[in-house]
C-alpha cells in the first residue's frame, strides 16, 4: 500500500516538529548553563586577574557578551577602539 502525498507531508512535518522541539530544549539548557555557570565563573576569573582573551576563549562567547557581563558586574571595561586610534595616527 502506498502513502498518499498528504501522509508523506504529515510525516515530514512531524519529523520537523520533533527535531525543532529537541533543538529548543537544548538551546534552553545551553542558555541556563551560560547564565548560571559560565557567566559567574567568567566574572570571578576576571576579578582574580585572568586575561580577558583567555576567559572569552574558554567561555566560547563573543567580546560583546563578555564585556556586557563585566559591565553588569561593575568591572571596568576599557575597550581598544582601533578605528579611533587609526584616525588619530593619520
Amino acid at each position: 500500500m502506498t502513502e498518499i502525498p498528504e501522509e508523506q507531508q504529515a510525516a515530514a512535518l512531524r519529523a520537523v516538529k520533533d527535531a525543532g522541539a529537541r533543538r529548543a530544549a537544548l538551546l534552553a539548557q545551553a542558555e541556563e548553563i551560560l547564565t548560571t555557570e559560565i557567566k559567574p565563573a567568567a566574572v570571578k576569573a576576571a576579578r582574580l586577574g585572568a586575561g580577558r582573551s583567555r576567559i572569552r576563549q574558554l567561555a566560547q562567547v563573543g567580546p560583546s557578551v563578555l564585556y556586557r557581563w563585566f559591565e553588569e558586574a561593575g568591572i571596568p571595561v576599557l575597550r581598544d577602539n582601533r578605528s579611533a586610534r587609526r584616525k588619530t595616527a593619520r
